[in-house]
């Protein structure tokens, strides 16, 4: 113990975990009176952080208000009834884990620990959690997971910089409005195994939330304002028994991977909900009847799970085959041109609407209906857009410039080939962005082309979006003229490698204009009209190794659907600011190595490639929220990986041969998979 205790006085960490300790030694209330022979006391530090944890403690004593430098404080897994009073005279402490022992009250002096950033409280017998932990302001972790908690304190609304509340398995019957009005920070929250029977209304508020997790209760609606928590991307609800319908605006969740809506009392599933993007959906021991053909439609699905339901359409070996073939045959069941002979209005009906609106906006969602919704909408941030797609529009209509309020126009599949000069003098869409999407470029009219240019020119351009043509080059003098871009996608082109000719050989391929793809939610960008003089002379497709240098601001970029373009290894590593990166189905056999410095990194997708390894330089990726492995080779993953998990939210693992963690645990989710990583760290 001697040796122990002056290695914490040198270090001020002191560790006395797995001790069989019946109590806290006296020399570590006093740690620093006791120097022993031969040490300096001017070169001892006051105890920052002491780990009592896997021991049979019973008390502490009032003497830890010595400690008063003490940042970290862990005693989970030991036979504690109470905490003393001197826990409030702790100033400096950030992390206080109390988990896993025998507390029925939490003092009220913790709301004087103000620096508090992390609580864990779980696993205790606490009926209530005391309203001063509403004091702690920098709260950003709070757990108290399995316990007998009835409520939740209304003072924790102050608590407005959580990030992550965990209250599964305890006794709540309701959530507050108020809480979820102020928790604008949350990413996680975990209220599954309680007796709650609804979701508050306000709970779209929740705009950053990633993992919501109710599963085990007895909710029976989900609030229409669930289209508000649009950073959602796992949704667990299963086992609510009285649950019954699902809201249509659930549809606009897109960044939604895994539903779980298992064990329910669901008798159809809404065709807005077919908008997702899911990679898993639970439906199984449901009451469905009948599965809505748009289903076909979510590609993205790897994991559709039916059993349990009395499916009649559907004949047994669809709904227990592969989800591939279900969905096959759900959409040989879509008639063609259904989509078009839903709703939609008259061509002239849709754009008096749209006018008619452009004067309302500010109310748009209290006074409109659904058809009018889909021509024209505000977006999340309050801005008007409307869509004439698909019209057979020969001209621009006067009423998109006429407004003063629009500001995004997709006036995409028509058979425009003239801009009006009008537009030049629209301020609300010079002041934002204008959307011309196409398909093909190879079709566009020449005089199209210039007056689009001679219009837009003067736009300054944040985001490129050039998705689902047939971009068959790197656009390096396009991105020169670009040095402020923030987001590019360039998914599902054919970009190829150009060869230069010789000097002298020029040839001039004719001035070239690359539009916005095919998109729904997409932004604009016109490129500057430029004149390629090379010839290509290979369809080898190549990104070139300096090809970001361009736009060292970039924050977005999607590459997706480009097999092979990363032959030449471009530099990820010029691209500081990147916080979004897609690489799905690029043929990756290996990860770039410079993407483990990207920093700023937040989601990162690297799906349908052919990875058989994870680096353990993933770590380092600190900011990482979302990454998606699924759909390669890995047959196992690094211990680091659950480093990850303070911000790590989403992770998604489906259709790899993972022989190293068991299925239950995968099933169970991101925060199972980084926990059980993390218990596989070698201890230091």
């Amino acid at each position: 113990m001697d040796r122990v205790l002056k290695t914490a006085r040198s270090s001020g960490s002191l560790n006395l975990s797995n001790r069989s300790l019946r109590e806290v030694p006296e020399e570590v209330y006093k740690i620093l009176d006791a120097v022993g022979e031969g040490e300096k006391w001017w070169e001892n530090v006051e105890l920052q952080k002491l780990i009592l944890a896997h021991n049979s403690i019973e008390s502490i004593k009032e003497d830890l208000k010595n400690l008063s430098q003490l940042t970290v404080l862990n005693v989970s897994h030991n036979q504690l009834s109470a905490l003393p009073a001197a826990i409030g005279e702790l100033p400096m402490l950030k992390l206080l884990d109390v988990s896993f022992n025998l507390i029925q009250k939490v003092p009220d002096e913790i709301g004087s620990a103000t620096s508090l950033v992390k609580f864990d409280c779980s696993s205790n017998q606490l009926r209530e959690l005391p309203s001063s932990l509403g004091g702690c302001l920098d709260l950003s972790d709070l757990k108290a997971s399995n316990n007998s908690i009835t409520s939740l304190p209304e003072d924790l609304a102050r608590c407005s910089k959580l990030t992550k509340v965990d209250v599964e398995g305890n006794k709540l019957k309701v959530l507050s409005g108020n809480l979820m009005a102020s928790w604008t920070m949350l990413t996680e929250f975990n209220a599954s195994k309680n007796l709650l029977s609804d979701i508050p209304d306000n709970f779209g508020s929740l705009s950053r939330l990633i993992r919501l997790d109710l599963h085990q209760n007895r909710i029976s609606t989900i609030p229409p304002s669930i289209m508000g928590c649009c950073s959602l991307a796992e949704f667990y609800m299963g086992l609510n028994n009285a649950l019954s319908t699902l809201p249509a605006e659930i549809g606009a969740l897109s960044r939604l991977g895994t539903l779980d809506l298992h064990s329910n009392q669901l008798k159809e599933i809404p065709v807005e909900a077919c908008k997702l993007q899911l990679s898993m959906l639970d439906l199984s021991n449901n009451s469905l009847t009948v599965l809505p053909p748009e289903l076909g439609k979510m590609t993205t699905l790897r994991k559709l799970l039916l059993n349990g339901n009395p499916l009649r359409s559907l004949r047994s070996s669809l709904v227990s085959g592969p989800t591939a073939t279900l969905l096959k045959y759900l959409q040989s069941r879509l008639s063609e041109g259904e989509d078009s002979k839903s709703t939609t209005p008259a061509k002239k009906d849709l754009i008096s609407m749209t006018a008619r609106l452009s004067v309302s906006s500010k109310n748009v969602y209290n006074t409109v209906s659904s058809s009018l919704l889909s021509t024209s909408f505000l977006s999340k941030e309050g801005i008007l857009e409307i869509s004439l797609q698909g019209l057979g529009l020969s001209s621009v209509p006067s009423e998109v410039w006429e407004s003063n309020e629009i500001v995004k126009a997709d006036l995409s599949r028509n058979s425009i080939q003239e801009l009006p000069v009008e537009l030049s003098f629209c301020v609300s869409l010079q002041a934002t962005n204008f959307c011309i999407k196409v398909g093909l470029l190879s079709s566009l009219n020449l005089k199209f082309v210039f007056s689009l240019w001679n219009i837009l020119q003067k736009l300054f351009y944040e985001c490129l979006i050039l998705s689902r043509n047939k971009i068959s080059d790197w656009p390096f003098a396009v991105l020169k003229s670009l040095p402020n871009l923030l987001c590019l996608k360039l998914d599902n082109n054919a970009l190829t490698q150009a060869t230069l000719c010789a000097a002298g050989q020029d040839l001039n391929i004719g001035n070239f204009v690359v539009l916005m793809g095919m998109a729904l939610n997409s932004v604009l960008i016109v490129l500057p009209l430029f004149v390629f003089q090379y010839v290509l002379l290979t369809t080898k497709v190549i990104i070139p190794s300096d090809g970001f240098q361009a736009v060292p601001m970039l924050q977005i970029l999607d590459l997706s659907g480009n097999p092979a373009s990363l032959l030449a290894h471009p530099a990820f590593s010029s691209l500081p600011h990147l916080k979004e990166l897609y690489l799905r189905q690029v043929q990756l056999r290996e990860i770039p190595s410079d993407i483990l410095s990207l920093q700023q990194l937040q989601v990162l997708n690297l799906s349908q490639n052919s990875l058989h390894s994870i680096p353990e330089g993933f770590k380092n990726l600190s900011s990482l929220t979302e990454l998606d492995l699924s759909d390669n080779n890995i047959s196992a993953l690094p211990p680091e990986l659950g480093l990850l998990e303070p911000s790590l939210q989403a992770l998604r693992l489906d259709g790899n041969p993972l022989r190293s963690i068991r299925r239950t645990i995968l099933d169970r989710g991101t925060k199972a998979v980084l926990k059980y990583l993390m218990d596989k760290l070698p201890e230091h």
